[in-house]
């Protein structure tokens, strides 16, 4: 990891004094990081409440009593369970009968915390690839404490165990996927020269069984400067379809169909996104416009492509749905009797039935709880019943069965907060460039607008990810039963409204998400409802780098600032783990023209001695492989070192 974080940097290495920091696990690193934990243990634990409050964050996360969630495979139901007992989890069945009677008879089919013990690792279950269409073997994913990397083993779920002598790939980033029972697809870190420089594989071979990974046949070499290359499977009405994914960033692929040993490239619009393939169709959502025999089909539109003609290099594409301007594709389902389309509409789940008819596609929404968040758990394309969950901030999670008109409330989670005097409310407010953004605000009934009420405003603005309504055991625990209002900022660079909703913050446009966070929280203060010394912004990961830009763009805004899990050294992100993938959002540091504008809002580079900055809490994790640690590390070392609190 050393030659990797410290490659190309010699002329950086001159004014960045913390590169030290970014040697993962080295003796010196680790000391400074115990260091840092220790003085913060003692900061929180002289906080009133605080043992109390982490007693019950632990009795909540414990609690048996939660939602057994189901992965059906034939007529039974599979669900991994974490309790106190089972601090690691146990992956079980049940029959698929007795799980709708919440009568179930639970038989353990892998114990982690046993196999840990044996094994001397802290395994995490990264799921399962089944092998269709008997569903008698899969290949397990196990990762070691947690990090992206993870082994992959051929496990037997009749007889219960690992298949001795089965297929085992070692630790890496990458995938496999069953091609036949003695034959699998693998991507992998090969060797030397087989990884890209983002840190994921850019090889991927046919492998079978009793063969040495290194003797596997290669399907596909991409070239190292791409993002990745993963393959994938489908198994429909008894075929079984190989696909390549070929990511030359995150917004930009690929995509290839793998047969009788030949590769043939799909002519798609390289932005747009396969989401599900139905009576032979292929629905892509389309992220840019796309004109086909004279018929443009707008960015943001779920479109069929006609599988069978496309192979033969034809395009027959149909309009399948077209949001308006507040709604967004979320996700694609197929189920026996159609197609399930989950849409945000105004940042709320609404659900829709799509069937085709007459070569036409017709959509009927689907008689649902409203304002809201709606994911599906569970659908098959060869039963008409599907699951889906329902929650929003103050109703906790509930599994629904529906099938056709019928609808069975399987599962409802227990209230871990008081909510009964809560009240949530969404507003709107125009950002600095007159761009309407909306956001939701939860607090106690009867909040008087006086400027004192504790306010904590989270957002994420990134990578085309929607924050919805849904049900925080920690924030209502740890916030709203303390009396605190809690804000989502749905800001630019999600993808509440669509393709452009996201558009409009990537690469040199990301300074309007973060002018839309400002806008929120001065309209807060505006409002009353706070005021700077009682206003706090939270973020993670990306959202991590907005907390960390807020604090230094803007410390009269706060008194308070989480920052976790985040990217905050912008000069060196796309030379840390897989910081390279992420050059489609936020641009190359290493071009003068990117910088130029990257620099401006870089949080490790715009943090000054002699400012006054909120407080901050910085959060990472050392076996965090995706974002960096070291971007926390600096930030806070470079922090102390100026005397900020």
């Amino acid at each position: 990891m050393l030659a990797f974080s410290l490659l190309g940097i010699s002329a950086y290495s001159q004014v960045d004094p913390y590169l030290w920091l970014e040697e993962i696990e080295s003796d010196q690193s680790m000391e400074w990081v115990r260091a840092q934990n220790v003085k913060t243990t003692a900061v929180m634990e002289k906080e009133p409440g605080f043992g109390t409050l982490k007693a019950s964050f632990l009795n909540a996360m414990n609690d048996t009593e939660k939602i057994d969630y189901p992965s059906v495979v034939k007529d039974m139901v599979y669900n991994f369970w974490k309790d106190e007992t089972h601090v690691r989890g146990i992956w079980r069945r049940t029959s698929k009968v007795l799980y709708m009677q919440n009568k179930c008879e639970w038989e353990t089919i892998l114990d982690l915390d046993a196999l840990s013990e044996k094994d001397n690792k802290k395994w995490v279950f990264h799921g399962a690839s089944w092998l269709e269409p008997n569903f008698d073997r899969c290949l397990i994913s196990l990762s070691n404490g947690g990090t992206d990397e993870d082994i992959v083993r051929e496990f037997d779920v009749v007889k219960k165990e690992f298949v001795a002598g089965g297929f085992e790939l070692p630790t890496s980033k990458g995938g496999a996927v069953w091609l036949n029972e003695n034959e699998i697809i693998v991507a992998r870190n090969f060797g030397d020269g087989s990884m890209t420089t983002s840190g994921y594989p850019r090889i991927v071979k046919r492998l079978k069984r009793g063969q040495k990974l290194e003797d596997a046949v290669v399907i596909r070499e991409a070239p190292e400067d791409v993002m990745g290359l993963w393959p994938g499977s489908s198994y429909i009405d008894g075929k079984r379809q190989i696909t390549l994914y070929e990511a030359q960033s995150f917004y930009s692929h690929d995509l290839y169909y793998w047969n009788d040993n030949k590769l043939l490239l799909l002519e798609l619009p390289k932005d747009s996104e396969m989401q599900e393939i139905y009576a032979g169709m292929l629905l892509i959502r389309l992220n840019s416009d796309w004109e086909v025999s004279g018929t443009t089909f707008k960015s943001g539109d779920l479109v069929s492509v006609n599988e069978a003609q496309l192979i033969k290099g034809k395009l027959d594409v149909r309009l399948a749905f077209r949001p308006d301007a507040k709604t967004s594709v979320e996700g694609v389902s197929a189920t026996k009797d159609g197609v399930l389309l989950n849409t945000i509409y105004n940042v709320n789940s609404v659900l829709y039935r799509l069937n085709y008819v007459s070569n036409t596609w017709e959509s009927s929404e689907v008689e649902t709880p409203k304002l809201g968040q709606i994911s599906i758990i569970e659908a098959d394309r060869k039963e008409s019943g599907y699951f889906y969950q329902y929650s929003n901030f103050i109703t906790p999670p509930t599994v629904y069965f529906k099938d056709g008109q019928n609808t069975t409330i399987v599962r409802q989670g227990k209230k871990k907060f008081n909510a009964d005097d809560l009240e949530v409310h969404q507003y709107e407010v125009k950002s600095k460039d007159g761009t309407t953004v909306p956001y939701f605000m939860v607090h106690k009934k009867g909040m008087e607008l006086d400027e004192h009420n504790p306010t904590l405003v989270y957002a994420y603005g990134g990578f085309n990810v929607s924050i919805t309504p849904s049900y925080d055991v920690r924030t209502g625990i740890g916030w709203l039963d303390q009396g605190g209002v809690y804000v989502i900022a749905n800001i630019r660079g999600g993808g509440e409204f669509g393709p452009a909703w996201h558009q409009a913050a990537m690469k040199e446009k990301r300074q309007n998400a973060y002018d839309d966070f400002y806008s929120v929280c001065e309209d807060l203060i505006r409002r009353k409802v706070t005021s700077p010394e009682h206003l706090g912004a939270f973020g993670w990961s990306n959202g991590g780098l907005m907390a960390g830009v807020v604090a230094t763009q803007r410390p009269d805004l706060f008194n308070a600032v989480i920052i976790g899990a985040p990217l905050l050294d912008m000069q060196r992100f796309n030379k840390l783990l897989a910081g390279a993938s992420w050059m489609g959002e936020y641009g190359d540091p290493d071009l003068e023209e990117d910088w130029a504008y990257i620099q401006k809002y870089s949080p490790y580079h715009n943090v000054h001695a002699g400012k006054k900055y909120p407080e901050v809490f910085i959060i990472t994790s050392t076996k965090d492989d995706r974002v960096h640690p070291a971007h926390a590390r600096k930030m806070a070392a470079r922090m102390m070192e100026q005397g900020h609190p």
